[in-house]
């Protein structure tokens, strides 16, 4: 994981625009017409249309999609009763969530009450204006008083997720990992540390899945909660034991098959663990330190099955698995409440998720995704795609079958394919880029070694588990950068060309280059000094297996890294050129743009070439490609000049590739309109289709085109330029690339290294 600094965290907040959320009107704004009817005097009607029927302001407004994240403050994290003013950036953090991976709009409200009542009285006066309530960072037992008494005089989804969102991930969590080791729930001896809001929540939904409520021994701060305890709390009493054996968490645990830590880290000891029964379950949820280190767990027995709350190690208790998508799929079916029906419903699709074969943006055929239900996989990781679908239609249907939903949904399939255009692709495709890269780190060469961003971006890869960096330059100058931006380089390969002991290397390099090249001229002694490059030396770490992959472009001119490519890597055999392109991850969704950096002015044949590998590197990043080739003229308008280059290509693909959905010389307007596209050319091989991929005639305006979406769409995310069509992985960048562009190049090139590999091993 990446290391948080107060440093860092705080600039992170106040940089740009200070907090993380933001109001957008969703409207036309920009005419006297568009205010008039955003405002008055239009606005009237919607609001005469709710007085006679209250259900429509789910149709006129934004109540059904908009949930109100409201604490006092009294529970912020590890952090304690700091008060409702101090934990705001908390609930802004949870509306971001919301709105990344449900696509819910929220609005944070901090309340400064601790009184319980006086608390619900202000709530129950602004519900009117939600579809949802999240309650949250809430002391116990307060907490659980609020929560009855709003469910009750509300009519709209309530959920407290520090006791609800824990308690659906880790009952899904221990469904499944009872499952790989082979025991029943009804059985099996629990032990929870911890008493409050969520170890309650957990422990009762844990019931309702089976367990045994004489298995199950509670733990607070006293010891094992007995019922002979005087003062007991009613969510206590629910879990005291009559057991008079037992009263500490050493003596609870012997013998036990599942602990669920929900309290303070580094309780437990490997000795401990030893003593629970054979395959042991361990949720070890404390956060930021769990009750036992996830290596001091597997140290103490292979057999454990072991959860943490921590995104580095497996099967991760994670709520945002949870929230995002249970008030999803209520507030789609405008329900009533969240009721028990509808958590375990999120519960069985959670759990069933796991066992599902895991998605991957790589196409199933180069076998990148190697996740697998088991052990080390028995929770789906925050990232999956399938949540927002799965999750959020289980929820939806059991609020409409246990009758709290106002509307029904009737075509599920349409329902989920809306829900992944309402989210549209933006942090989807680079977590999962990220997700499937760290799945098969590779090495790779980053040859700007000592640039800032260069170095920035190999730490944080590394970090992140996406590659094994190799940084080229002077030992001395790297560490003296790193020092001046306080990176650490442990575990980074350092390699200086230049050195007296890199000579053997560049003598080898320089043989196999010279040998490669003989019939275009090249000498040994010409190859060797050629090694004093970086370049060259870098992308002869990769041809000769040195390395999986190469990173370049900060310095150098792409003129001659293109240039030493073709020699030292070379074109595919089956292409006569390679060429690059651009992902646009827009909030219309994802669009892929070629040629953007290597074929300045291409002929026929180089189109042909460019649009080839375009539709082969879409279906890399498994998706169908829906291809325009762009022009400034329609179907044969202009009969001079490029567009008669543009419409030659599209005839030669459509005969020689009839399955290819690809038309064109077309303008970018009828390209991107379908409506207008077919009413004007309804003959296209593009009728009915969505366009994703846009070839362009020349490098020019490929390059303007997406830099000029980057520079007015700020929310767009570029990932690129990606190579396609070198023998080998050699991946470029912008100048101006950020660490994070940086970052996603790597990515992409740690899952081309890979699928590399894989597919030479299948043709051996």
């Amino acid at each position: 994981m990446v290391k948080i600094t107060k440093e860092n965290a705080l600039h992170y907040h106040q940089s740009g625009r200070p907090g993380k959320i933001e109001v957008k009107p969703t409207k036309p704004y920009q005419t006297q017409t568009d205010l008039s009817l955003a405002y008055s005097p239009g606005v009237a009607f919607p609001c005469l249309e709710i007085q006679q029927n209250p259900d429509d302001v789910y149709k006129y407004t934004d109540k059904g999609n908009l949930v109100a994240v409201i604490s006092n403050g009294t529970a912020v994290l590890g952090l304690g009763d700091i008060g409702a003013m101090s934990g705001k950036p908390v609930m802004e953090g949870k509306g971001l969530l919301f709105k990344i991976y449900g696509g819910i709009d929220v609005f944070d409200i901090e309340v400064a009450e601790k009184d319980p009542e006086k608390f619900c009285e202000t709530v129950e006066k602004i519900a009117p204006t939600f579809g949802g309530i999240n309650l949250e960072d809430i002391k116990a037992p307060e907490c659980f008083y609020i929560e009855e008494r709003l469910k009750r005089t509300l009519d709209i989804p309530v959920m407290h997720d520090d006791q609800h969102g824990t308690a659906i991930i880790s009952a899904a969590g221990l469904k499944n990992a009872l499952e790989v080791a082979g025991k029943d729930i009804d059985k099996v001896k629990i032990v929870v540390n911890g008493a409050g809001a969520a170890a309650i929540s957990c422990t009762k939904l844990y019931v309702a899945l089976g367990a045994k409520v004489e298995n199950i021994i509670m733990l607070d701060s006293k010891g094992v909660i007995t019922a002979d305890r005087p003062n007991l709390t009613e969510q206590k009493k629910m879990f005291a034991t009559t057991r008079t054996d037992v009263h500490t968490l050493e003596e609870a645990i012997n013998g036990a098959d599942v602990f669920v830590g929900l309290s303070k880290g580094n309780v437990l000891s490997q000795a401990v663990i030893r003593s629970m029964a054979e395959n042991p379950i361990v949720f070890a949820l404390a956060n930021p330190v769990p009750e036992i280190s996830y290596e001091d767990a597997m140290a103490s027995r292979p057999d454990v099955l072991m959860s943490t709350g921590r995104s580095d190690y497996p099967n991760q208790i994670n709520n945002v698995i949870g929230f995002p998508y249970i008030f999803r799929g209520a507030l789609d079916v405008h329900a009533k409440a969240i009721n028990e029906e509808m958590k375990m419903a999120a519960v069985h699709a959670i759990a069933d998720l796991a066992k599902q074969p895991v998605p991957d943006i790589v196409n199933e055929v180069y076998h990148v995704n190697d996740l697998a239900f088991g052990p080390k996989y028995f929770i789906p990781k925050p990232v999956d795609p399938r949540l927002i679908t799965e999750v959020s239609a289980a929820v939806a249907k059991a609020a409409i079958e246990s009758g709290v939903a106002r509307k029904t949904i009737t075509d599920w399939d349409a329902y989920k394919k809306n829900l992944m255009v309402l989210l549209g692709q933006e942090t989807k495709l680079t977590r999962n880029l990220h997700n499937t890269a760290r799945m098969h780190p590779q090495r790779i060469v980053f040859a700007e070694g000592a640039h800032p961003s260069m170095m920035k971006a190999a730490v944080q890869a590394k970090t992140e588990g996406i590659c094994f960096p190799i940084l080229l330059g002077n030992p001395d100058r790297l560490r003296r950068v790193a020092e001046r931006l306080k990176l650490n380089l442990d575990g980074i390969e350092l390699i200086d060309m230049r050195a007296d002991q890199e000579q053997g290397r560049r003598a080898t390099y320089a043989k196999h280059l010279a040998k490669k090249r003989a019939r275009q001229g090249y000498t040994f002694e010409e190859a060797y000094d050629k090694m004093y490059e970086r370049n060259y030396f870098g992308m002869m770490m990769v041809e000769t297996g040195d390395a999986d992959a190469f990173i370049t472009g900060l310095y150098t001119k792409y003129s001659n890294t293109i240039k030493v490519a073709k020699e030292v890597i070379g074109i595919r055999k089956e292409y006569n050129t390679f060429a690059t392109m651009h992902i646009l991850n827009t909030s219309k969704g994802v669009f892929y743009l070629a040629d953007t950096l290597i074929n300045r002015h291409p002929d026929k044949s180089v189109l042909v070439d460019i649009a080839k590998l375009t539709a082969h590197t879409v279906k890399f990043f498994n998706e169908e490609p829906r291809m325009a080739m762009i022009s400034y003229s329609n179907f044969g308008t202009d009969e001079v000049g490029s567009p008669v280059c543009v419409h030659e290509a599209v005839e030669q693909l459509q005969n020689q590739y009839p399955d290819l959905i690809i038309d064109g010389e077309m303008q970018v307007n009828f390209a991107l309109n379908k409506e207008l596209r077919d009413d004007k050319y309804p003959f296209t091989r593009l009728k009915g289709k969505d366009v994703n991929t846009l070839v362009f005639p020349n490098m020019s305006s490929a390059q303007a085109s997406y830099k000029l979406l980057q520079a007015i769409d700020p929310d767009a995310e570029i990932i690129g330029p990606i190579q396609m069509g070198l023998n080998k992985p050699i991946h470029f960048t912008d100048f101006e690339s950020s660490v994070r562009d940086i970052v996603n190049i790597t990515a992409v090139a740690a899952i081309d290294a890979y699928v590399d590999k894989i597919k030479k091993q299948d043709t051996i």
